[in-house]
């Protein structure tokens, strides 16, 4: 079972975005090669959840989910509640409702289920790290402001869109009253900042083996060493490029 609202997490966590059916990546959450990238298919992920219950049994599992693309209501939940989990829904506030988004109904039924809502920033800043610090505490603000009118209580739990993370983030995250903030990062340290908790987690992307999630899971020293290493490689080129590094990315993607 997965660690349910109000207690600490007790395992590694895992970040998905959206699962599909078919290849219609358009029909759930952002548009786009970079997005599609981060999109399962339905047997894919089903495939990776059989994996995680082999592997871990009835220990927890941290299982999260990105941008609030309309799967994780249509297809998600009822899937990793067939293993009796509940997932961490992130929902970018400034696109409920749109087309291949959750509205605000499907978000207070995820909410019901006993699954945890949390913010994923208002817009989705492109890089969320570089934008003004006034900026940075609207977006953090104004989305729980709204997630907590959808589903009728507080909200203190966010995680970082696009992958662009510094200690400001965090620091206007827990200005506005987030506790707990994922990142993008493929660790298992945790830093608190100004009373915020700070916490890695490790993505799974279209084409990775059953094997990755199983091993992220299970907190294997191989998967989390091998993709920590891609991380920082990635890292070091968006520090050194800036947004050159975005602009190259989606020229290879479009031509991929």
């Amino acid at each position: 079972m997965i660690v349910g609202r109000g207690t600490r997490l007790k395992a590694l966590a895992i970040m998905y975005h959206d699962v599909v059916e078919n290849g219609t990546y358009s029909a759930s959450g952002f548009p786009g090669p970079a997005a599609d990238r981060y999109k399962l298919d339905c047997k894919e992920f089903e495939r990776h959840l059989r994996a995680i219950r082999d592997t871990v049994g009835d220990r927890p599992v941290t299982l999260t989910f990105d941008d609030g693309g309309v799967s994780a209501h249509e297809r998600i939940a009822g899937m990793i509640g067939q293993y009796g989990w509940r997932g961490y829904f992130f929902v970018t506030t400034g696109w409920i409702g749109k087309p291949g988004f959750l509205n605000e109904g499907q978000i207070q039924e995820l909410d019901r289920l006993g699954h945890i809502i949390g913010s994923h920033s208002a817009s989705h800043p492109v890089r969320m790290a570089q934008i003004p610090w006034e900026e940075m505490v609207r977006e953090w603000r104004t989305s729980l402001e709204e997630l907590a009118r959808i589903v009728g209580h507080g909200v203190d739990i966010a995680s970082v869109p696009g992958g662009y993370y510094s200690r400001k983030v965090a620091q206007a995250a827990a200005q506005v009253g987030i506790r707990t903030l994922f990142t993008s990062e493929p660790t298992a340290r945790e830093q608190m900042i100004d009373g915020c908790r700070v916490l890695g987690r490790y993505t799974v992307m279209r084409g990775m083996g059953p094997e990755w999630s199983a091993g992220f899971a299970a907190g294997r020293t191989l998967p989390r060493l091998r993709q920590a290493v891609a991380w920082n490689a990635k890292k070091a080129a968006k520090v050194v490029s800036g947004g050159l590094y975005l602009r190259a990315r989606e020229a290879i993607l479009r031509k991929a």
